[in-house]
Protein backbone atom coordinates (compact mmCIF):
# COMPACT_ATOMS: atom_id res chain seq x y z
CA UNK A 1 0.00 0.00 0.00
CA UNK A 2 1.29 3.79 -0.72
CA UNK A 3 1.72 5.78 2.33
CA UNK A 4 2.10 9.09 1.19
CA UNK A 5 1.47 12.96 2.49
CA UNK A 6 2.10 14.41 -0.93
CA UNK A 7 -0.79 15.86 -3.24
CA UNK A 8 -1.16 14.50 -6.76
CA UNK A 9 -0.33 17.11 -8.93
CA UNK A 10 -1.27 17.23 -13.18
CA UNK A 11 -0.23 19.94 -14.78
CA UNK A 12 -2.10 23.05 -16.27
CA UNK A 13 -1.25 21.66 -19.83
CA UNK A 14 -1.68 17.84 -19.40
CA UNK A 15 -5.45 18.75 -18.57
CA UNK A 16 -6.35 20.52 -21.15
CA UNK A 17 -4.72 18.38 -23.52
CA UNK A 18 -6.98 15.30 -22.41
CA UNK A 19 -9.84 17.31 -22.86
CA UNK A 20 -8.53 18.29 -26.50
CA UNK A 21 -11.17 16.08 -28.43
CA UNK A 22 -13.78 15.92 -25.78
CA UNK A 23 -17.34 16.89 -26.92
CA UNK A 24 -20.02 19.36 -26.54
CA UNK A 25 -17.10 21.29 -25.14
CA UNK A 26 -17.74 24.94 -26.72
CA UNK A 27 -18.50 27.44 -24.31
CA UNK A 28 -21.30 29.12 -24.99
CA UNK A 29 -21.95 32.91 -23.42
CA UNK A 30 -24.62 34.13 -21.91
CA UNK A 31 -25.23 36.93 -24.34
CA UNK A 32 -25.96 33.87 -26.72
CA UNK A 33 -28.08 32.29 -24.42
CA UNK A 34 -31.17 30.10 -25.80
CA UNK A 35 -34.47 30.96 -24.90
CA UNK A 36 -35.28 29.92 -21.33
CA UNK A 37 -36.21 26.76 -21.15
CA UNK A 38 -36.80 26.32 -16.92
CA UNK A 39 -35.19 25.94 -13.55
CA UNK A 40 -33.57 23.12 -12.41
CA UNK A 41 -33.34 22.93 -8.20
CA UNK A 42 -29.70 20.78 -7.75
CA UNK A 43 -29.65 19.27 -4.59
CA UNK A 44 -26.02 19.10 -3.08
CA UNK A 45 -23.56 17.25 -0.99
CA UNK A 46 -22.46 19.78 0.70
CA UNK A 47 -22.50 23.91 1.05
CA UNK A 48 -21.13 26.29 -1.73
CA UNK A 49 -17.26 24.92 -1.20
CA UNK A 50 -14.37 25.93 -3.35
CA UNK A 51 -14.39 22.74 -5.33
CA UNK A 52 -17.54 23.23 -7.24
CA UNK A 53 -16.72 26.66 -8.23
CA UNK A 54 -17.62 26.11 -11.42
CA UNK A 55 -20.99 26.23 -10.30
CA UNK A 56 -21.04 29.08 -7.76
CA UNK A 57 -18.97 31.03 -10.69
CA UNK A 58 -22.72 30.85 -12.86
CA UNK A 59 -23.97 34.33 -11.69
CA UNK A 60 -20.63 35.50 -13.78
CA UNK A 61 -20.34 32.92 -16.06
CA UNK A 62 -23.44 32.49 -17.34
CA UNK A 63 -23.08 28.70 -18.28
CA UNK A 64 -26.37 26.92 -17.41
CA UNK A 65 -28.21 30.52 -18.38
CA UNK A 66 -26.46 29.85 -22.19
CA UNK A 67 -27.99 26.63 -22.07
CA UNK A 68 -31.46 28.45 -21.38
CA UNK A 69 -31.50 26.54 -17.62
CA UNK A 70 -31.91 28.78 -14.63
CA UNK A 71 -29.94 27.36 -11.90
CA UNK A 72 -30.52 27.26 -7.98
CA UNK A 73 -28.40 25.17 -5.56
CA UNK A 74 -29.75 23.53 -2.46
CA UNK A 75 -26.95 22.52 0.17
CA UNK A 76 -26.86 19.43 1.72
CA UNK A 77 -24.79 17.47 4.17
CA UNK A 78 -23.85 14.28 2.37
CA UNK A 79 -24.80 12.36 -0.79
CA UNK A 80 -27.90 10.81 1.20
CA UNK A 81 -29.12 14.17 2.09
CA UNK A 82 -28.88 15.12 -1.65
CA UNK A 83 -30.67 11.72 -2.29
CA UNK A 84 -33.35 12.66 -0.04
CA UNK A 85 -33.83 16.24 -1.68
CA UNK A 86 -34.47 14.63 -4.88
CA UNK A 87 -37.30 12.29 -3.41
CA UNK A 88 -39.14 14.89 -1.51
CA UNK A 89 -39.37 16.91 -4.61
CA UNK A 90 -37.37 19.70 -2.92
CA UNK A 91 -34.66 19.13 -5.57
CA UNK A 92 -34.52 17.89 -9.72
CA UNK A 93 -30.63 16.63 -10.00
CA UNK A 94 -28.98 15.18 -7.11
CA UNK A 95 -25.18 15.91 -6.54
CA UNK A 96 -24.38 12.42 -4.74
CA UNK A 97 -22.36 9.76 -4.25
CA UNK A 98 -22.65 6.05 -5.98
CA UNK A 99 -22.89 4.58 -2.71
CA UNK A 100 -26.17 6.83 -1.71
CA UNK A 101 -27.73 6.37 -5.32
CA UNK A 102 -26.90 2.15 -4.40
CA UNK A 103 -28.47 2.13 -1.48
CA UNK A 104 -31.52 4.25 -2.73
CA UNK A 105 -32.28 2.21 -5.44
CA UNK A 106 -31.86 -1.19 -3.25
CA UNK A 107 -35.13 0.62 -1.14
CA UNK A 108 -36.81 0.40 -4.09
CA UNK A 109 -36.55 4.11 -5.88
CA UNK A 110 -36.74 4.65 -9.17
CA UNK A 111 -33.99 6.35 -9.84
CA UNK A 112 -31.26 6.88 -12.94
CA UNK A 113 -27.53 8.41 -13.22
CA UNK A 114 -27.44 11.04 -16.12
CA UNK A 115 -23.67 12.11 -16.08
CA UNK A 116 -20.56 10.82 -14.03
CA UNK A 117 -19.40 14.00 -12.23
CA UNK A 118 -15.96 12.70 -10.81
CA UNK A 119 -14.79 9.24 -12.59
CA UNK A 120 -12.22 8.96 -9.89
CA UNK A 121 -12.23 8.00 -6.68
CA UNK A 122 -11.12 10.66 -3.97
CA UNK A 123 -11.69 9.30 -0.91
CA UNK A 124 -9.38 8.41 1.74
CA UNK A 125 -8.60 7.84 4.98
CA UNK A 126 -5.61 9.68 6.58
CA UNK A 127 -4.09 9.33 10.30
CA UNK A 128 -1.52 11.27 11.40
CA UNK A 129 2.01 9.47 11.95
CA UNK A 130 2.34 9.66 15.21
CA UNK A 131 -0.54 7.08 15.62
CA UNK A 132 0.77 4.70 14.12
CA UNK A 133 -2.20 3.50 11.48
CA UNK A 134 -0.59 2.03 8.26
CA UNK A 135 -3.02 -0.15 7.33
CA UNK A 136 -7.15 -0.87 7.09
CA UNK A 137 -6.68 -3.43 9.50
CA UNK A 138 -4.88 -0.76 11.94
CA UNK A 139 -8.38 1.31 12.51
CA UNK A 140 -9.76 -1.81 14.57
CA UNK A 141 -11.35 0.10 18.01
CA UNK A 142 -10.44 3.36 16.58
CA UNK A 143 -12.25 6.46 16.11
CA UNK A 144 -12.45 7.88 13.13
CA UNK A 145 -14.12 10.80 11.64
CA UNK A 146 -16.39 11.49 9.19
CA UNK A 147 -18.42 13.94 7.11
CA UNK A 148 -21.96 12.96 8.13
CA UNK A 149 -23.82 9.41 8.36
CA UNK A 150 -25.05 10.06 4.88
CA UNK A 151 -22.01 11.05 2.83
CA UNK A 152 -19.38 8.94 0.77
CA UNK A 153 -16.63 9.32 3.59
CA UNK A 154 -18.74 7.25 5.85
CA UNK A 155 -19.35 4.58 2.78
CA UNK A 156 -15.94 4.22 1.83
CA UNK A 157 -14.78 3.91 5.09
CA UNK A 158 -16.94 0.67 5.33
CA UNK A 159 -15.42 -0.28 1.86
CA UNK A 160 -11.63 0.18 3.59
CA UNK A 161 -12.96 -1.77 6.67
CA UNK A 162 -14.25 -4.57 4.61
CA UNK A 163 -10.99 -5.36 3.22
CA UNK A 164 -9.22 -5.82 6.43
CA UNK A 165 -12.40 -7.87 7.49
CA UNK A 166 -13.57 -5.27 9.84
CA UNK A 167 -17.30 -3.95 10.14
CA UNK A 168 -18.77 -0.91 11.39
CA UNK A 169 -18.85 -2.01 14.77
CA UNK A 170 -15.13 -2.41 15.19
CA UNK A 171 -14.66 1.14 15.09
CA UNK A 172 -16.29 4.36 16.52
CA UNK A 173 -17.52 6.75 14.05
CA UNK A 174 -17.44 10.47 14.66
CA UNK A 175 -19.37 12.87 12.52
CA UNK A 176 -16.88 15.61 12.42
CA UNK A 177 -18.90 17.76 9.43
CA UNK A 178 -16.59 19.19 6.64
CA UNK A 179 -13.65 20.78 8.76
CA UNK A 180 -12.94 16.81 9.81
CA UNK A 181 -9.34 17.71 10.02
CA UNK A 182 -9.34 19.95 12.84
CA UNK A 183 -10.72 16.89 15.16
CA UNK A 184 -8.25 15.10 14.12
CA UNK A 185 -4.92 17.63 14.88
CA UNK A 186 -6.74 17.58 18.55
CA UNK A 187 -6.60 14.45 19.16
CA UNK A 188 -10.77 13.76 19.30
CA UNK A 189 -10.68 11.00 16.72
CA UNK A 190 -7.62 9.01 15.62
CA UNK A 191 -8.28 8.95 12.26
CA UNK A 192 -10.54 10.84 9.60
CA UNK A 193 -12.56 9.75 6.60
CA UNK A 194 -11.98 12.45 3.73
CA UNK A 195 -11.40 13.27 0.28
CA UNK A 196 -8.43 14.44 -1.30
CA UNK A 197 -9.23 18.12 -1.16
CA UNK A 198 -9.68 18.02 2.36
CA UNK A 199 -6.87 16.61 2.85
CA UNK A 200 -5.20 19.27 0.49
CA UNK A 201 -6.59 21.61 2.75
CA UNK A 202 -5.49 19.99 6.07
CA UNK A 203 -1.99 19.97 4.62
CA UNK A 204 -1.81 23.62 3.80
CA UNK A 205 -3.61 24.30 7.10
CA UNK A 206 -0.55 22.68 8.94
CA UNK A 207 -2.04 19.09 10.03
CA UNK A 208 1.65 17.74 9.86
CA UNK A 209 2.99 13.81 8.45
CA UNK A 210 0.20 12.40 7.72
CA UNK A 211 -0.58 8.55 6.62
CA UNK A 212 -3.02 8.52 3.81
CA UNK A 213 -4.99 5.10 2.83
CA UNK A 214 -6.38 5.83 -0.65
CA UNK A 215 -9.90 3.97 -1.13
CA UNK A 216 -8.97 3.58 -4.78
CA UNK A 217 -6.30 0.90 -4.41
CA UNK A 218 -9.60 -1.23 -3.29
CA UNK A 219 -12.30 0.32 -5.15
CA UNK A 220 -12.02 3.16 -7.95
CA UNK A 221 -15.25 3.74 -9.22
CA UNK A 222 -16.87 7.16 -9.66
CA UNK A 223 -17.04 9.94 -6.48
CA UNK A 224 -20.15 11.77 -7.02
CA UNK A 225 -22.72 11.60 -10.59
CA UNK A 226 -25.92 13.43 -11.32
CA UNK A 227 -29.21 11.17 -10.21
CA UNK A 228 -32.48 12.02 -10.86
CA UNK A 229 -36.04 10.05 -10.23
CA UNK A 230 -37.11 8.49 -13.84
CA UNK A 231 -40.50 10.46 -13.32
CA UNK A 232 -38.11 13.77 -13.86
CA UNK A 233 -36.11 12.45 -16.41
CA UNK A 234 -39.25 11.69 -18.91
CA UNK A 235 -41.07 14.50 -17.84
CA UNK A 236 -38.38 17.30 -17.87
CA UNK A 237 -35.40 14.92 -20.53
CA UNK A 238 -35.18 18.44 -22.62
CA UNK A 239 -34.28 20.28 -19.82
CA UNK A 240 -31.94 17.60 -18.22
CA UNK A 241 -30.19 17.74 -21.38
CA UNK A 242 -29.42 21.50 -21.26
CA UNK A 243 -28.37 21.34 -17.58
CA UNK A 244 -25.50 18.41 -18.20
CA UNK A 245 -24.37 20.49 -21.90
CA UNK A 246 -24.44 23.83 -19.55
CA UNK A 247 -22.26 21.47 -16.56
CA UNK A 248 -20.13 20.02 -19.07
CA UNK A 249 -18.88 23.51 -20.37
CA UNK A 250 -18.64 25.03 -16.79
CA UNK A 251 -16.29 21.75 -16.05
CA UNK A 252 -14.65 22.40 -19.10
CA UNK A 253 -13.93 26.06 -17.83
CA UNK A 254 -12.48 25.10 -14.07
CA UNK A 255 -9.81 22.56 -16.02
CA UNK A 256 -8.92 25.13 -18.50
CA UNK A 257 -8.65 28.41 -16.20
CA UNK A 258 -7.88 27.41 -12.42
CA UNK A 259 -6.39 30.19 -12.15
CA UNK A 260 -9.33 32.49 -12.63
CA UNK A 261 -11.53 29.69 -10.63
CA UNK A 262 -9.58 30.18 -7.81
CA UNK A 263 -10.29 34.07 -8.14
CA UNK A 264 -13.43 33.38 -8.12
CA UNK A 265 -13.97 30.93 -5.13
CA UNK A 266 -12.77 34.21 -3.52
CA UNK A 267 -16.33 35.71 -3.93
CA UNK A 268 -18.69 33.13 -3.83
CA UNK A 269 -17.36 29.60 -2.10
CA UNK A 270 -17.72 29.77 1.49
CA UNK A 271 -14.55 28.31 2.56
CA UNK A 272 -12.64 30.32 -0.68
CA UNK A 273 -10.61 33.06 2.26
CA UNK A 274 -7.08 31.85 1.00
CA UNK A 275 -6.96 31.33 -3.00
CA UNK A 276 -3.35 29.19 -2.70
CA UNK A 277 -5.73 26.47 -0.98
CA UNK A 278 -8.76 27.03 -3.41
CA UNK A 279 -6.28 26.53 -6.57
CA UNK A 280 -4.90 23.47 -4.65
CA UNK A 281 -8.49 22.15 -4.29
CA UNK A 282 -9.58 23.21 -8.08
CA UNK A 283 -6.94 21.46 -9.24
CA UNK A 284 -7.65 18.27 -7.52
CA UNK A 285 -11.29 18.38 -8.59
CA UNK A 286 -9.94 19.21 -12.15
CA UNK A 287 -7.70 16.31 -12.27
CA UNK A 288 -10.86 13.92 -10.62
CA UNK A 289 -13.24 15.15 -13.32
CA UNK A 290 -11.13 13.46 -16.13
CA UNK A 291 -12.91 10.45 -17.77
CA UNK A 292 -11.81 7.36 -16.68
CA UNK A 293 -10.74 6.32 -20.88
CA UNK A 294 -8.74 9.06 -22.27
CA UNK A 295 -11.06 10.76 -25.60
CA UNK A 296 -14.18 10.48 -24.14
CA UNK A 297 -16.48 13.29 -22.90
CA UNK A 298 -16.48 14.72 -19.89
CA UNK A 299 -19.13 13.10 -17.75
CA UNK A 300 -19.06 9.74 -19.71
CA UNK A 301 -19.85 6.78 -17.20
CA UNK A 302 -17.02 3.56 -16.89
CA UNK A 303 -19.86 1.00 -16.53
CA UNK A 304 -17.50 -1.88 -15.60
CA UNK A 305 -16.52 0.19 -12.72
CA UNK A 306 -19.38 1.24 -11.46
CA UNK A 307 -20.95 -2.46 -11.76
CA UNK A 308 -18.01 -4.07 -10.20
CA UNK A 309 -18.88 -0.67 -7.68
CA UNK A 310 -22.01 -2.01 -6.97
CA UNK A 311 -21.08 -5.83 -7.02
CA UNK A 312 -18.82 -4.61 -3.84
CA UNK A 313 -21.87 -3.21 -2.05
CA UNK A 314 -23.70 -6.03 -2.13
CA UNK A 315 -20.55 -8.15 -1.23
CA UNK A 316 -20.02 -5.78 2.05
CA UNK A 317 -24.00 -5.74 3.03
CA UNK A 318 -24.84 -2.44 2.27
CA UNK A 319 -26.91 -3.21 -0.23
CA UNK A 320 -29.24 -6.48 -0.88
CA UNK A 321 -30.55 -6.45 -3.83
CA UNK A 322 -28.26 -7.39 -7.19
CA UNK A 323 -27.80 -3.85 -9.29
CA UNK A 324 -27.52 -3.91 -12.90
CA UNK A 325 -25.92 -0.41 -13.37
CA UNK A 326 -26.22 -0.72 -17.03
CA UNK A 327 -30.11 -0.65 -16.11
CA UNK A 328 -29.88 2.58 -14.05
CA UNK A 329 -27.68 4.33 -16.06
CA UNK A 330 -29.11 7.01 -18.45
CA UNK A 331 -26.31 9.22 -20.28
CA UNK A 332 -27.58 12.71 -21.05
Amino acid sequence: MQISNKLPTISRRSLIGACAGLSALSLTSASMANPMQGKIRLAGWSKPISEITNLLAEPEKGFFKGQGVELAYLPGAGGGDAIRNILSGQGDVAFTDPGSFFMALDKGEKLVAIYDIYPQNVFNVVSLKTSGIRKPADLKGKKIGVYSLSSGTRQNLLVMLHQAGLKESDVTIVVTGLLNFAPLMQGQVDATAATDTGLAVGLRKGIGEVNVMSVSEYLNMSSDMFVVREEVLHQKKDLLKAFVRGYRESAAWMIANPEEASVLASKYAIDGTRRDINLDVIRLRNASSLPAVQGQALGSFDLAALQKGADAYRALGMVQRQIKVSDVVVPL
